[in-house]
This record gives structure tokens, C-alpha cells and sequence, in this order.
């Protein structure tokens, strides 16, 4: 009779393993190396960055809602939703997908020219001075937290080559590029956030009840997916907005007599 013995391995943590095991889960890596991270690493560090609970204020802000609400132009679920429709694939949400996705192949290419450029250029390619304050708070805090907890080598090269503030999208794009994150997934993951966001925004602020919030979110899904991928084929020539409502909104809550929010 012939014998067979199992082929014992060991994993790079030093964990024994038999034929039929899963190796251990690793800890998150730096992205220094170039390897992507399983499907699941992925995912865990999307839903990781851009939950509510990592610590950007993204609730602080309404990108102008607050003012639209007050003017009448935003009363209730239906008009939330055609509102944001409008601000993801014509105004803010598309914008800052495009630089997202630029940043990322920047990052995952170690170009730190095009990045400079992109980044610049996002700092740059704000309607009102709250949104830039939106978009570079939230951008450097995103970058000190990742830093802190999630740091990659493509960060440091930002951090090091960035001499303005770093707007939102472009610091999730290089970090995410760092991890090895596929552009894909983080976009799409990105743009919800985005949508979330302003939600709860409305949320608090028509007042909407939680289950109209959700069949707000649900609703937008469409716009996300077409919106992700019109942003992953553009060109920054292609950088443009439609949203001239949604742009007056954010400047006429600069002077807004009571507000909520920070824009």
C-alpha cells in the first residue's frame, strides 16, 4: 500500500499550514512592492477609508445643500435626488472622479511630475472658496490619518511633493494606488461616499426621514456606475461643470445667516 504524506508549508508570517488550509489573514501592507492586495484586503480597506467613521469630517459639509434647502430648490426626496444626479455626472461627483482616477495612475506609475500636476491642478479647480476649503480639509486629513495607520510609499510622495493643500480625491487616489487597490473599485467606492454624504446632509436638513434616504441612495446607483465610468475615460482636458445652480449654492452659503454646515 502506498503512503502519502501532506505537504506542509509555511507562510511569510510563520504560520504552519496543511493542504486544505487558508493562510492566515496578513497585515495590511505598505504597497511598497507593487503587490495588489487580495479581494477581501481590498475591501476591507475601501469600507476602511471611506466610512463615516474615518475621521475627515465629511459630515460638516453639505457642498452648498444647506442653501439649496433654504432657497427652496430642495424639499423633499425626489428633488434631493434629481439634485445630486446633477452634482455627480455633471458637476462635483464627476470633477473629482476624474482627478481621483488621475491620481491613482500617477501614483501607481511613481510619476511624480503628473502628479504634482494633478494635484495642483484640484486644488486649483474649485467654484468657491468653501469648497476648496471642503476638499483640501477633508484631503489633509484623509493623508495624516492614512499616514498614521494605512502609510504607503506613494503617500510619502505626495506629502513630499505637494507644495499646496491636497484636495480630497487626489489623496484617496494616491493611497489607494499605494495599496495596490484596483482604480475601479476605489472610484466606484469613492463616488458613493460622495453620495452618502450629501444624503445625510439633506437628512438633516429638509429633515428626511432614514428609509427616503435610503431610497434616495438606492435610486443614484445608476448614476454612480455611469458617472465612474465616464471619470475613468477622461482626459483632464475632459474636466468640466454643468452644475451652475449647485456652484452659486456653495458661494451664496458663505453668507448664509444661519448654517449648519461648513459649506
Amino acid at each position: 500500500m502506498i503512503m502519502t504524506t501532506p505537504i506542509i508549508t509555511a507562510t511569510p508570517t510563520g504560520t504552519v499550514m496543511g493542504p486544505d488550509k487558508d493562510p492566515s489573514p496578513r497585515p495590511p501592507g505598505s504597497g511598497a512592492t507593487g503587490t495588489a492586495p487580495t479581494a477581501h484586503a481590498a475591501l476591507y480597506r475601501l469600507l476602511t477609508w471611506l466610512s463615516p467613521s474615518f475621521p475627515v469630517g465629511a459630515f460638516s459639509y453639505s457642498s452648498g445643500i444647506e442653501w439649496a434647502v433654504e432657497a427652496g430648490d430642495i424639499t423633499d426626496a425626489e428633488t434631493l435626488k434629481s439634485w445630486l444626479s446633477a452634482m455627480l455626472s455633471d458637476g462635483a461627483g464627476f470633477c473629482d472622479g476624474v482627478l481621483l482616477c488621475h491620481a491613482w495612475r500617477a501614483s501607481a506609475g511613481e510619476d511624480d511630475a503628473a502628479l504634482i500636476e494633478v494635484a495642483d491642478l484640484a486644488a486649483a479647480f474649485t467654484p468657491s472658496r468653501e469648497r476648496h476649503l471642503e476638499t483640501t480639509a477633508q484631503g489633509r486629513a484623509f493623508a495624516e490619518i492614512a499616514g498614521a495607520a494605512w502609510n504607503c510609499a506613494a503617500l510619502q510622495r505626495l506629502l513630499r511633493a505637494s507644495t499646496d493643500a491636497i484636495a480630497y480625491p487626489i489623496a484617496v487616489g494616491a493611497v489607494a494606488a499605494g495599496h495596490g487597490v484596483p482604480l475601479d473599485l476605489t472610484l466606484h467606492a469613492f463616488l458613493h461616499a460622495q453620495a452618502a454624504n450629501w444624503i445625510s446632509a439633506g437628512v438633516r436638513l429638509i429633515p428626511l426621514g432614514q428609509t427616503d434616504s435610503q431610497r434616495v441612495l438606492a435610486a443614484l446607483e445608476p448614476v454612480v456606475v455611469s458617472t465612474a465610468s465616464r471619470a475613468l475615460a477622461a482626459a483632464l482636458d475632459d474636466l468640466g461643470s454643468a452644475t451652475f445652480r449647485a456652484d452659486l449654492a456653495g458661494m451664496h452659503h458663505e453668507t448664509q445667516y444661519t448654517r449648519l454646515f461648513r459649506s
